[in-house]
């Protein structure tokens, strides 16, 4: 991964930029990773795999709860708003 210090980044945009259209792009600060550019399309990509992963662990969830006997009426009964 190609790094640019913040200083770097900043009198540097534009190259940046063009870098970050072909792989992430770590920006550093005194010695520590402060943040990484990337392309939209990356970005998308990373974004769409977290959700398809969110959803894999939301069917395991409600696959186990409904083996333990689950139920639409049992859910609604603990989600009732008992104030």
């Amino acid at each position: 991964m190609r790094q640019f210090s913040a200083t770097d980044a900043k009198q540097r945009l534009a190259e940046l930029l063009d870098a970050a259209q072909r792989e992430p792009v770590m920006i550093r600060r005194q010695q520590r990773d402060v943040a990484v550019v990337m392309s939209p399309r990356e970005y998308d990509r990373l974004r769409g795999a977290r959700i398809a992963e969110f959803e894999r662990v939301c069917d395991r969830i409600s696959a186990e709860a409904v083996r333990r006997g689950l139920t639409e009426e049992k859910l609604e009964k603990l989600l009732a708003d008992d104030e």
